[in-house]
């Protein structure tokens, strides 16, 4: 239970999407694609009748797994053990699955939605162009797509360029006085993830690269996230393991491996969200 909620807590997009319940063979969830309209009549006329249209997505649970080795110096120790176990698991857990939903790694399945393909929006700006510009231009998207938007998953590399920008006269545009350094950015919630990001592909020749993804920004009721049972645990100490690309047989070398491993599915209405992208690196 402890290291399922340090995952969720390193997880930007775990603390923003809603959580549902995954039941193993995966759950249909219902997606409102129009909402009913009203109308004006007058007294004692018939009432109009609006319907919601609504489409289906099917939630996936896909397993992300990871194994750690220690020495049995660990085991005699059961509170180093522990701590050694929440400092580590989650923050592999949560950033794979993180830099999975920003498209820096490939999605498990078809069932898996990423904003590989979203619109983006630039934190660094071009000619004519500034940081708060492109931010509302991102919200402007937003609610083009019927999307309200109310947080932000940022990088460390995506807060600094934020806490860089400023208005004309040289002054910061966000304030970081506060609990953690931006709270929130156009009135909306923001969040930090280190795994909230994608490295940028350096331009060929005179081609344009592509810039790094640093930040989402969106609706996110419109995305979710569950989970079968939390995280897994198991213990191994009698088998062999590659570590380094080498077998190492733990017995041998008094050590044992922890294996964490959770069934998760993420669902969302990518149109209803942004992608900030930083700098292009140099040729």
């Amino acid at each position: 239970a402890e290291i399922m909620q340090k995952t969720q807590e390193e997880s930007a997009v775990m603390r923003l999407a809603r959580k549902i319940a995954l039941p193993g063979r995966g759950v249909t969830i219902p997606v409102i694609t129009g909402d009913p309209t009203a109308a004006w009549v007058a007294e004692t006329a018939v009432k109009p009748v609006s319907n919601p249209t609504v489409s289906t997505k099917l939630m996936t649970a896909y397993k992300l797994a990871v194994i750690v080795p220690f020495s049995d110096e660990f085991r005699r120790d059961a509170a180093a053990l522990y701590d050694a176990l929440v400092a580590r698991l989650p923050l592999a857990l949560a950033q794979k699955f993180d830099q999975t939903v920003v498209g820096a790694v490939e999605a498990p399945g078809e069932n898996f939605d990423t904003f590989a393909l979203a619109t983006t929006q630039k934190l660094v700006p071009g000619a004519n162009e500034t940081v708060y510009g492109n931010l509302v231009a991102a919200w402007a998207d937003v609610a083009a797509h019927n999307g309200l938007l109310n947080g932000f998953a940022m990088s460390p590399a995506g807060i600094g360029l934020l806490l860089g920008a400023t208005d004309t006269t040289g002054h910061p545009i966000f304030n970081a006085v506060s609990d953690g350094g931006v709270a929130r950015v156009l009135g909306a919630q923001m969040v930090e993830g280190r795994g909230i990001y994608k490295a940028g592909v350096a331009p060929v020749g005179t081609g344009a690269g592509t810039p790094a993804i640093v930040g989402i920004a969106g609706d996110w009721t419109q995305a979710m996230y569950g989970t079968v049972e939390g995280v897994q645990i198991r213990f191994a100490d009698q088998t062999g393991l590659t570590i380094a690309s080498e077998q190492v047989n733990l017995w041998e070398h008094n050590m044992f491996a922890v294996r964490a491993e959770i069934e998760v599915g993420f669902r969302a209405d990518t149109a209803c969200f942004n992608t900030l992208t930083g700098a292009t690196p140099n040729a």
